[in-house]
């Protein structure tokens, strides 16, 4: 990962909220997208879900039945944030890279009540919005929010450097990555954590093909209404034309890859605009949108030493459906 030096604009917004903005690149879109598309294997990343409507899809899709990562990882960091605390020492410092909502941190600054949060987010107006409400709600903790993307996050400019930084992962996002982009992603995160900081990270446990297919295909047809959103954010930004009703989700777990595929099959030909020129992609086709790799204890624990990392410890749900891991620079 190369990192450049960034210019640092920051502003203090309330006595305990100074926002910095790195000014992210801004990605051509529609080269991005005819890309992708145009691929031999056609894709589409998965940031493409997260407008207004997925957003708020998404949120809803959390609390279906179905889907247990959010619910078991919340009551993971709920029953052990103080026995995390004290393998920590009462850490001061907690960042936040893809920052989003900042929901789940909350936890954690209410059990640890540290001096320093920093979000680490790419959308301005997400940053913004969420880091205003917890500067509110906790009075105490200077929040330093970071207009940043990942790329940009790993390498902290200088006046922001905090010794022994916790940075706080959550979700199972890391099982998004590519094998490959995963190791040089969590060695960006000892970066940003380090010297004598450390890592708390979720990801998602193997567990029988049935309950991860019954995740991502949930019986309200949310996480399929969430996938078809992309096509939908593409039609209203780059006026695409894709037929929607004639595409369809499909997600399945991948026993050889140990990943959950999602995928949009194309029911009949679409003939998709990308600027002046247009795409076809026959019948049958399909548009991969996002893997979400499965681990044990044990490789992902691997994972975590070949990045430089130190496991000290780990915690499971009774059912062993998520793992949440705690690993020193």
């Amino acid at each position: 990962m190369k990192h450049q030096h960034t210019p640092l604009n920051h502003q203090q917004l309330c006595p305990n909220l100074t926002f910095y903005d790195l000014y992210p690149p801004a990605t051509d879109m529609l080269a991005e997208v005819s890309q992708s598309l145009s691929a031999p294997a056609p894709s589409l990343h998965p940031k493409y879900f997260y407008d207004e409507a997925g957003s708020a899809l998404f949120d809803r899709i959390t609390r279906t039945p179905e889907y247990y990562p959010t619910r078991t990882e919340t009551s993971l960091l709920t029953a052990y944030a103080e026995e995390i605390r004290a393998r920590l020492n009462q850490p001061q410092t907690i960042a936040e890279p893809g920052a989003g909502s900042c929901e789940k941190v909350r936890l954690l600054l209410d059990a640890w009540q540290p001096r320093h949060y920093m979000p680490l987010e790419i959308s301005r107006e997400c940053l913004l919005g969420a880091s205003r409400q917890l500067a509110q709600d906790f009075p105490d903790v200077h929040i330093s929010a970071v207009c940043a993307d990942y790329c940009q996050a790993m390498a902290m400019p200088q006046a922001l450097a905090q010794p022994g930084r916790v940075v706080f992962f959550p979700g199972s996002t890391i099982g998004n990555f590519e094998p490959a982009a995963r190791g040089e992603f969590l060695k960006g995160l000892r970066t940003l954590a380090g010297p004598g900081g450390a890592l708390l990270i979720g990801a998602d446990l193997q567990k029988p093909d049935t309950r991860l297919n019954a995740a991502y295909n949930d019986a309200e047809g949310l996480t399929a209404a969430f996938n078809m959103n992309a096509l939908h954010h593409l039609n209203r930004e780059l006026g695409c034309q894709f037929d929607t009703d004639n595409m369809q989700h499909v997600a399945f777990y991948n026993t050889a890859r140990q990943r959950i595929e999602m995928h949009l099959e194309c029911l009949s030909d679409q003939h998709i605009h990308l600027g002046e020129r247009t795409l076809t992609l026959k019948s049958g086709t399909r548009i991969h949108t996002e893997n979400s790799y499965k681990f044990t204890v044990e490789s992902f624990s691997a994972e975590l030493v070949a990045a430089g990392f130190t496991p000290l410890s780990c915690w499971t749900d009774p059912q062993n459906l998520f793992s949440l891991h705690l690993a020193q620079v």
